[in-house]
C-alpha cells in the first residue's frame, strides 16, 4: 500500500477527571517536519511524543494539537510565603517609625501582598499522564494513518490509468518513426528525379541522406528507456511502502527522455505525442509529491 502526505487524525481520551485532545494533520515535505503545540506542562513529554510519531510518519509536514483539561478539585493548592509576609511587615513597620505613622496593616491587607499567597498547582503523576497522553497520540495516529492510506490508494488508481495512457503514445511514437523514415526517402527521390529527369537516381547517395536522416531522428533507446520507466513505476506503485522519493526520480528521467523525443521530431504527429507525454509527465509528478 502507499500512503499520501495529507491527512488527518483526531483522538480525544477521557479518563476519570482528566481528558486529553490530540488532533493531527498534514501536507507534503520532502522529509518529516512535526510542529507540536501543547500545554507548558506536557512539554516535558515533546521528545517522547515525537519518537512516537515516527512509528506511524515517515515524511510530511505535520501540524499536531494537543490540550489538557484537569477537573478535579484538588489540583491546585494555596501557598503561604511566611519569609516574604514577614519582609513585608519589617519595611512596614520601618516606614511607619520613619514617617510618624500608625502601621494599621491587617492580615487581610497583607495577604493581598504580591506572592505572599499564591496558588500552586499539585504535582502531577507523570506516568500516569503519559500513558493517557500516549493513547490519544496513537489513537489519532492510527485515524490520520488511515486517512493517508485511503488517500494514497486514490492516487495509485489515478497515477496507472495515467501511465496506461503515456503507453498508448510511446506506442504511437514506435510505430509511427520507422514511417518516416520511408515517407523521407519517397521524398527525397521524387525531389531528386523532379530536378534532374532522365538521370538515373545514385541509390548509395540516396541511402546515405536517409541513414544521415535516420540517425538524426531516431529515438528507439529514448522509448525503451522510457516505456522502462513507465512500468517500473507502475510495478513500484503496486508493491507500495515509502516510495514518494523514488518515483520522483523516475518522473524526472522520464521528463528527459521526453523532452529529447521533442527534440528529434521531425514530424509533426509525434510532435504532438510528445507534447502530450510531457504533459502526462508532469501530471505524474506533481501527484507523485504526494506520496510518503
Amino acid at each position: 500500500m502507499i500512503k499520501s502526505m495529507t491527512g488527518f487524525g483526531r483522538c480525544e481520551i477521557q479518563e476519570g477527571e482528566r481528558k486529553i485532545t490530540v488532533e493531527m494533520k498534514s501536507v507534503n515535505h520532502r522529509y518529516l517536519d512535526v510542529n507540536i503545540k501543547m500545554p507548558k506542562k506536557l512539554n516535558f513529554f515533546e521528545a517522547a511524543i515525537r519518537n512516537e510519531l515516527k512509528n506511524y510518519i515517515q515524511r510530511g509536514k505535520v501540524d499536531v494539537f494537543i490540550s489538557y483539561e484537569d477537573f478535579t478539585e484538588s489540583n491546585v493548592c494555596v501557598k503561604y510565603n511566611k519569609e516574604l509576609a514577614a519582609e513585608y511587615m519589617t519595611y512596614l513597620q520601618q516606614m511607619a517609625e520613619d514617617f510618624s505613622l500608625d502601621n494599621d496593616v491587617r492580615v487581610s491587607g497583607l495577604s493581598r501582598y504580591p506572592e505572599v499567597l499564591t496558588m500552586e498547582e499539585q504535582t502531577i503523576d507523570e506516568e500516569m499522564l503519559w500513558q493517557l497522553l500516549d493513547k490519544a497520540i496513537k489513537g489519532a495516529s492510527e485515524g490520520f494513518v488511515e486517512t493517508r492510506i485511503r488517500e494514497g490508494n486514490n492516487l495509485r488508481e489515478d497515477l496507472i490509468a495515467k501511465l496506461d495512457g503515456m503507453l498508448v503514445h510511446v506506442d504511437f511514437i514506435t510505430e509511427r518513426s520507422p514511417q518516416i523514415i520511408a515517407e523521407y526517402k519517397k521524398k527525397l527521390e521524387d525531389k531528386v528525379k523532379e530536378l534532374i529527369e532522365d538521370v538515373k537516381v545514385d541509390e548509395s547517395r540516396l541511402l546515405m541522406e536517409v541513414t544521415i536522416f535516420a540517425d538524426k531522428v531516431c529515438v528507439d533507446e529514448e522509448l525503451v528507456r522510457l516505456r522502462s520507466h513507465i512500468e517500473t513505476t507502475k510495478e513500484t506503485l503496486t508493491a507500495g511502502g515509502s516510495i514518494g522519493r523514488k518515483l520522483d526520480f523516475i518522473a524526472q528521467e522520464m521528463n528527459r527522455e521526453a523532452n529529447t523525443i521533442l527534440s528529434k521530431a521531425n514530424d509533426l504527429e509525434i510532435s504532438n505525442r510528445a507534447i502530450e507525454l510531457k504533459t502526462e509527465i508532469e501530471k505524474v509528478r506533481e501527484q507523485i509529491q504526494n506520496i510518503e
